[in-house]
């Protein structure tokens, strides 16, 4: 058993300030009776907490969502270069969290976090399954022809050979790009192989699991059922 501000503390949804608010105002429910009490002894493997109605995870898996902004490196730590750790906040600062995959210094989006090791194994060994949507702005416009080649699957310059994809033309020099593997820069080398070198590259999806409005540079905590977007 343990207090229930501490749990919701530890599973990230707020500093110790921010559970006594959200307590507060009533959005915290204990197997669907309002608690308002950060105090009141839970147990966190039998009992149901929500948070504005959306289930909790308190058992020691931690999953984070972050909006990822340009200019930093998806590593744990680096000599030279600002990393996405530093993003995350204090009270996530110490829950072992590591990112899931990887976005390059300059695209911005949806990034992963956590601390669970079996779900990191299990994403790895799904890696070629999981389709992700990028959001690109390139020079020139996507043509029929270019759709064409994504779906059949590119072979880059130096010989990579690219899983079949799909490229949606937004308009002039926007497209969405979907993915099911994740190859070195691949979305922006894929693009500049067919002319159309990108400017700006966002991930937007991955899995079931969308961005949405997140702001940039904010993290999440997802829930259970976010969760069982990603590894279903």
């Amino acid at each position: 058993m343990q207090r229930l501000d501490k749990s919701l503390c530890d599973c990230g949804a707020g500093s110790r300030s921010q559970v006594k608010e959200i307590l507060k105002r009533g959005r915290v429910q204990v197997d669907g009776v309002p608690v308002k009490d950060g105090s009141m002894k839970i147990s966190p493997e039998q009992q149901s907490v929500t948070l504005d109605g959306e289930r909790l995870q308190l058992t020691g898996r931690l999953v984070v969502m972050l909006n990822k902004p340009a200019g930093f490196v998806t590593a744990t730590e680096d000599a030279r270069e600002r990393t996405v750790m530093e993003l995350l906040p204090p009270e996530l600062r110490n829950k072992e969290l590591k990112p899931v995959g990887r976005l390059d210094k300059q695209t911005e989006g949806l990034l992963l976090f956590t601390n669970d090791g079996a779900l990191l194994h299990s994403k790895k060994k799904k890696k070629k399954g999981i389709p992700k949507v990028y959001y690109a702005r390139h020079e020139n416009t996507a043509t029929t022809e270019d759709v064409a080649a994504f779906a059949q699957g590119l072979t880059l310059d130096d010989g990579t050979v690219c899983l079949p994809a799909t490229l949606q033309p937004l308009g002039d020099g926007e497209s969405l790009i979907t993915v099911c593997e994740g190859k070195y820069h691949q979305v922006r080398r894929m693009m500049a192989s067919r002319g159309m070198p990108v400017s700006y590259l966002e991930r937007r999806q991955e899995g079931g699991l969308v961005l949405g409005d997140l702001p940039r540079g904010c993290v999440r905590v997802l829930t259970e059922e976010d969760i069982q977007k990603l590894v279903k």
